[in-house]
């Protein structure tokens, strides 16, 4: 089969197109035939060095996929409901640039009534770590008001769309003003261009001084300190990734005083048992408002497997809003 291979660690032309011998599904997973494979940050840090495989993880880049179920144990797929043929999109640790992907079927989804396939490729990676955090870490609940960092990311998002699909008030940042209005389009209350503005400042300004209930970083390092100051009492702040760097200074005596809870996770280091537990919250609760459209993809723009060069150079501009995917063949 084809993959994207690394020939070394570094800039995005590491990147080569090479071969491999297909994978073969073991107990318990299934054997994708890939149409189609979201690009994601953690995949430039790899490429970059700076994110280590998890134990028994494919050395290939690569974290979501969508395509058709190629092979697997015929009681098992019957179990998960699955038969061979089904398109499906599924959650990988790694594999996920190559022609075949084997993926355990806990994490495994159809492919929602009405997607193609590329769009379904952008949805497991975002809606898989917004879910978790945002909802189960954060318990964001209808009526409360969140700041969604980073509005025009594949995170972003997707958050939007979840946080106000609870019924939340979204408020974002985002950099520049034609990310800001995606926001908004998307169902922000209000985007905050933070190369312009404050976003404390005009946190605390839209919400008449009340400040959020929970906030969700991208970014940590010197945002954490306005952060603390933005949430109300019992705010909860969710760091999911460090693009600012790891070190935060902030008041500790406001998160004593107003009863904060700071916490983080990463996704990609869970077991199986932990994930599936997120696909069956997404099939139950995500799904159904993705096939009738209350929710939808946002695919920023495609490439051919054998551009992933240009794909990960757009990655690292920061220039799309939303998903950038890989295509493998036609769905």
């Amino acid at each position: 089969m084809k993959t994207i291979e690394i020939t070394g660690y570094g800039a995005s032309d590491v990147l080569r197109l090479g071969e491999r011998p297909m994978p073969v599904a073991g107990a318990g997973e299934l054997l994708i035939r890939v149409t189609a494979s979201g690009v994601n940050r953690p995949d430039v840090l790899q490429r970059q060095g700076n994110y280590p495989v998890p134990p028994g993880a494919s050395d290939i880049l690569g974290l979501e996929v969508a395509g058709s179920i190629a092979q697997g144990d015929a009681a098992e797929l019957a179990a998960a409901g699955f038969q061979l043929g089904d398109r499906v999109c599924a959650l990988v640790a790694g594999g996920g640039y190559a022609e075949y992907c084997v993926a355990p079927i806990g994490q495994c989804l159809p492919v929602p009534d009405g997607l193609t396939d590329i769009e379904a490729a952008s949805l497991p990676e975002t809606f898989f770590t917004v879910w978790s955090n945002l909802m189960a870490r954060a318990r964001l609940q209808p009526g409360e008001s969140v700041l969604i960092q980073g509005g025009g990311s594949g995170i972003g998002v997707t958050a939007i769309q979840l946080a106000r699909l609870t019924g939340a008030r979204v408020f974002v940042t985002a950099g520049s003003d034609d990310k800001c209005a995606a926001c908004v389009a998307l169902g922000a209350q209000a985007a905050i261009n933070y190369k312009t503005q404050d976003f404390k400042d005009e946190i605390m300004r839209l919400t008449d001084g009340q400040g959020v209930d929970v906030i969700l970083d991208i970014v940590a390092g010197s945002y954490v300190a306005k952060e603390v100051q933005c949430l109300k009492e019992d705010g909860r702040l969710v760091i999911i990734s460090i693009q600012g760097g790891t070190r935060s200074e902030f008041n500790a005596g406001l998160v004593l005083r107003k009863r904060l809870t700071i916490t983080g996770s990463t996704l990609r280091p869970r077991p199986v048992a932990f994930k599936a537990a997120i696909a069956k919250a997404c099939l139950e609760n995500v799904w159904p408002a993705l096939a009738d459209g209350r929710i939808k993809p946002v695919v920023y723009r495609t490439f051919a497997a054998a551009d992933v060069v240009q794909a990960h150079e757009l990655m690292e501009s920061s220039q799309h809003i939303g998903k950038i995917v890989l295509i493998w063949s036609e769905s």
